[in-house]
């Protein structure tokens, strides 16, 4: 009997706190978006600076993720299987971006890359400007991302036996197709899951990307900024739109990839 009451206990404790930080707050922007009916919304959506920053905030995401992609991967696979001087430094610092307020790590950027400094001054001597521009806001997207798929592969590579890596190598295999045919099925969720999560993270980032991207309405202005915009010219419905869009587009990508995920996972 009380183990009975203890699981409902539980269970209402659980439902009334996915209902009070989650279900209530996305319900609220869905009843503020469309507060003054449908028209009024799509207008909002549809408006040419709102479009754009919807568009330019999807594609920099998508080019960071597969950045993101790549090189997590990569990072994932050396820290598991590779033993180095001042790996376990790197390993932590892997997190960085995690405990990191965004905007100290735009701050950040802004004193390593900008017009004043060492850096900064040796790229624009070969014209190179990695501020104020879509590159900067890529830039931004990849550091606050980093984790992601290191954290999710590391995981499938510890539990991958390295036997099997070994036998490909005895029977002539390079390390490249060793890693296509061995390494990388096993690890395919992971760098999957790890993917969606930095995406659905580069849709919502604002700190860092307010302070690099120079905030060029059309050009670098990012969907975040943009409702931040809103919101301090007084148009709630307008900024709730927009939000509506992303939420929307995150949530289907997460039910996507997370379907896709699980079907891989039977395949295996």
């Amino acid at each position: 009997m009380g183990n009975k009451v203890f699981k409902a206990t539980v269970r209402s404790v659980l439902i009334g706190y996915l209902i009070a930080l989650l279900l209530i707050p996305i319900g609220s922007i869905y009843m503020k978006g469309f507060s003054l009916g449908w028209d009024p919304f799509w207008k909002e959506v549809t408006g040419p600076l709102a479009w754009k920053s919807i568009l330019l905030t999807v594609k920099l995401s998508i080019i960071s993720t597969i950045i993101e992609a790549i090189i997590g991967t990569i990072i994932a696979y050396v820290l598991v299987r590779y033993t180095f001087r001042g790996k376990s430094i790197l390993n932590s610092m892997v997190d960085l971006p995690f405990s990191l307020p965004t905007s100290v790590a735009g701050l950040m950027f802004l004193t390593l890359l900008g017009p004043s400094s060492p850096l900064g001054v040796w790229l624009d001597h070969f014209g190179i400007k990695l501020l104020y521009n879509q590159t900067a806001v890529v830039i931004g997207l990849v550091f606050v991302t980093f984790p992601f798929v290191i954290r999710t592969v590391q995981p499938l590579l510890e539990q991958l036996d390295p036997a099997e890596e070994q036998a490909s190598f005895t029977l002539g295999a390079g390390k490249f197709y060793t890693f296509l045919r061995i390494v990388f099925p096993a690890i395919f969720p992971g760098i999957i899951a790890g993917s969606m999560l930095a995406f659905s993270r580069s849709l919502a980032e604002f700190g860092a990307i307010s302070l690099i991207s120079g905030n060029l309405p059309g050009k670098t202005m990012v969907a975040s900024v943009y409702i931040y915009g809103e919101t301090q010219n007084f148009n709630p419905e307008g900024a709730a739109a927009i939000s509506i869009v992303l939420l929307t587009l995150s949530v289907l990508i997460l039910w996507l990839i997370n379907v896709l995920t699980r079907g891989k996972g039977r395949l295996a």
